[in-house]
């Protein structure tokens, strides 16, 4: 248990670090500009990575020593964020400069996730995944959108250039606590057979197109994600044009999200065990269904901020039964390259949706993304409901643990 402590603090302050850059960048680009599709191009910079590098990254975790990995990455979103920060300070950042060290980041963090979500098997065993996962998600939660939205904001009104350095420090900590993980923890169990990389993402992909549950919860989030792609992009000019809301109360808004997720992850382990994993997935697309609406028929900050808990409710609920489907159902030689698949296809959503947000939003208004996320999310309900269920679900685990 010692060593899913210290993996535990390293993601829970490379969450914070995020949850800096989450509030920082989207008002530094809106310092930069008004204009919604150069502001949602943000998201979009930060999206591509898990379209561009997550299938790699998923074999390199496969294939590398993963706690060296986990270090690697952090030092290289210290040193972005750190020269980003050096540039707003000294008056020489732009849109180019921005969108530039987001992909960085951005990539960086996708190898990041992949390996600690490896690593999480070997560190507490079969038994205890769903109660880890969740408590991770939910640190997590709690430094990226309750912690760090906030202060970002905070430090942003103070110096714009003061949560990019802030962030570098973050960094500088989960380097640190990398290096303290013990070197057994980071070593990949051994492979069938020697493979190349191309082969081996290939592997990847294959494997998770075949296995029908995965499969459809991969293309479920996908599609949810398209429509949370195209709300969250625009979702700071809503809270300063419709509810009146400077960079602290956006921050805050985000942090009401954060509220929200932290209570997911925790109860997320006995939900499924009081309803079952389908009927929780079941739920939480009715809940994100009617969210969209609600918060387009409002002008309350409070009333939106509610709406924001229950959402950040839904999101880490469903990512820790995702992260915990995909890692006892996948095999553990496997685990990097099926995590990057199903993140891809994931990510290929929020991506597009990113920047249909910002050409919905000109084109047609700010609430346009938001009743169009209502209809298609309601679809995708209908369209899945039969597939995830409790007893497939427990028919694929059962099957796993007889293959593995």
């Amino acid at each position: 248990m010692r060593d899913i402590g210290k993996l535990w603090a390293a993601d829970t302050a490379s969450g914070l670090g995020r949850g800096l850059t989450t509030v920082a960048g989207p008002l530094l680009a809106a310092a930069l500009t008004s204009d919604p599709v150069q502001i949602a191009g943000l998201m979009v910079a930060e999206q591509l990575p898990w379209v561009l590098f997550a299938l790699p990254a998923g074999a390199i975790a496969d294939r590398g020593h993963r706690r060296r990995l986990m270090t690697a990455a952090s030092l290289i979103r210290l040193a972005a964020l750190g020269a980003l920060g050096l540039a707003v300070a000294t008056g020489h950042t732009g849109l180019p400069l921005l969108y530039g060290v987001f992909l960085l980041v951005g990539c960086a963090g996708v190898l990041f996730e992949n390996v600690v979500m490896a690593m999480v098997p070997a560190a507490v065993g079969d038994g205890s995944l769903e109660r880890a996962n969740g408590r991770i998600l939910a640190t997590r939660t709690l430094s990226e959108s309750l912690l760090g939205p906030p202060l970002g904001g905070l430090l942003f009104a103070l110096a714009a250039w003061l949560p990019f350095a802030v962030d570098a420090v973050a960094f500088a900590v989960v380097a640190a606590l990398s290096l303290a993980l013990p070197a057994a923890l980071g070593r990949v169990p051994a492979r069938r057979a020697p493979v190349t990389l191309r082969a081996a993402i290939s592997d990847g992909l294959r494997w998770l197109w075949r296995h029908r549950v995965l499969r459809c919860l991969a293309l479920m989030v996908a599609v949810s994600n398209l429509m949370l792609g195209a709300v969250l992009s625009i979702l700071v000019l809503l809270a300063q044009q419709r509810l009146g809301l400077g960079p602290f109360g956006y921050g805050l808004l985000l942090t009401a999200a954060g509220v929200g997720g932290i209570a997911g992850g925790l109860a997320t382990a006995r939900v499924v065990a009081a309803i079952g994993t389908g009927t929780t997935i079941r739920a939480g697309l009715v809940v994100e269904t009617l969210c969209a609406p609600i918060m387009v028929v409002t002008t309350s900050p409070v009333v939106v901020a509610a709406i924001m808990v229950v959402l950040g409710m839904h999101l880490v609920t469903s990512s820790t039964i995702g992260a915990t489907l995909r890692q006892s159902l996948a095999p553990p030689d496997m685990l990097g390259r099926v995590h990057s698949a199903y993140r891809l296809l994931t990510s290929v959503g929020m991506l597009l949706g990113a920047a249909a947000g910002g050409l919905l939003a000109r084109q047609f208004g700010l609430t346009a993304p938001f009743w169009l996320t209502f209809f298609v999310i309601g679809a995708l309900t209908v369209l899945v409901w039969p597939v995830l269920d409790n007893a497939t679900i427990a028919a694929a685990r059962a099957q796993a643990r007889q293959t593995h």
